[in-house]
């Protein structure tokens, strides 16, 4: 690994390597059986996410506003899934952990594109919950095809716009010391960290976005089930806020699933230094497992998808039959 870091004259101004060494996973304990699992889990995330996402497409009743946000979370789900997993598989594999500087701003991108887009649509989710529940006359008047599409469309605009300030200011680091990224993926922490010359620029753009594209959407998604919360205390029967409750399950337990162990890690680290191999396992599962677990909470939780699981067994009956 010593061959890996290197130290250049003082005089050299600017240095860029032309690949750079993902250590990843090669220092963990039984890493191999790791590999296995994320490659169950990527065949399970692709399978459930594209399930979702056929299901949305085929059936009619799936054409809402609340569905095309639906939809978008499944293409965010697969999207990380298919930007993060096959590169750490690969590197099993062929037991290669190289990168070329342009594959791995590329990969840096749109692991943080979709990851982020995760977070955002979780927030829509969360705002059409606080419309249906507290504003169930005008939910309809409110949320449109045409309404979801603008908000989806900003979303869009929003995150990339974001994230390629942030990937742009990579390139201008000269990394003189060393081409080894302590993470599994190209990691924007890790990498503008390495550089010799001034990364304030790049600390900064990594707190704005991290306000802008975590917290700021966990607050909004926080805040709306406070007012979810008021409006449910005004319901008079314990049965009319079970029904209530019941139609937010599914996105709760998405979110808790998102936020939960990102932010563990981020508090674990204000109190106690965190092993690097600690900080790699949890956030590799959390991001891993995310995309698997969504498609299937939401098939489980909702009724709509279970009716047309069964409409699907019923078509197929009737087709073995004749």
């Amino acid at each position: 690994m010593n061959s890996l870091n290197f130290t250049l004259s003082m005089n050299t101004t600017f240095v860029r390597p032309p690949f750079f060494y993902i250590r990843g996973l090669n220092n963990l304990p039984y890493a191999k059986y790791y590999y296995v699992f994320l490659c169950f889990v990527f065949i399970v995330s692709v399978l459930g996410n594209s399930f979702v996402m056929f299901s949305i497409y085929k059936e009619r009743s799936f054409h809402t506003p609340k569905y095309f946000s639906v939809f978008n979370l499944a293409l965010a789900d697969l999207g990380e899934s298919t930007a993060l997993i096959p590169n750490l598989i690969a590197m099993f594999l062929f037991d290669s952990q190289y990168i070329s500087f342009d594959a791995c701003l590329a990969n840096m991108f749109f692991v943080f594109f979709f990851s982020s887009l995760q977070s955002l649509t979780l927030t829509i989710l969360a705002y059409d919950r606080l419309v249906a529940i507290c504003l169930p006359l005008r939910y309809h008047a409110i949320i449109t095809m045409q309404a979801m599409t603008v908000i989806l469309t900003v979303v869009w605009a929003y995150n990339s716009v974001l994230l390629i300030l942030m990937v742009s200011l990579v390139p201008r680091l000269s990394f003189c010391k060393s081409i080894v990224v302590e993470s599994y993926f190209c990691d924007h922490g890790p990498i503008f960290r390495m550089a010799c010359n001034d990364n304030h620029v790049n600390l900064i753009m990594g707190i704005i976005n991290m306000i802008l594209l975590l917290y700021v959407p966990l607050f909004l998604t926080v805040l709306s089930y406070v007012f979810i919360s008021g409006a449910l205390f005004k319901i008079a029967s314990w049965e009319g806020r079970f029904k209530a409750i019941k139609t937010c399950s599914a996105h709760l337990i998405m979110v808790a699933i998102y936020y939960m162990p990102i932010l563990s890690i981020y508090m674990a680290g204000l109190f106690f230094p965190i092993q690097p191999n600690v900080r790699i396992m949890n956030t590799s599962f959390s991001k891993a497992i995310t995309p698997m677990m969504n498609p299937i909470i939401y098939v489980l939780n909702t009724e709509e998808f279970k009716e047309f699981i069964k409409k699907l067994f019923r078509r197929k009956k009737k087709t073995q039959q004749k």
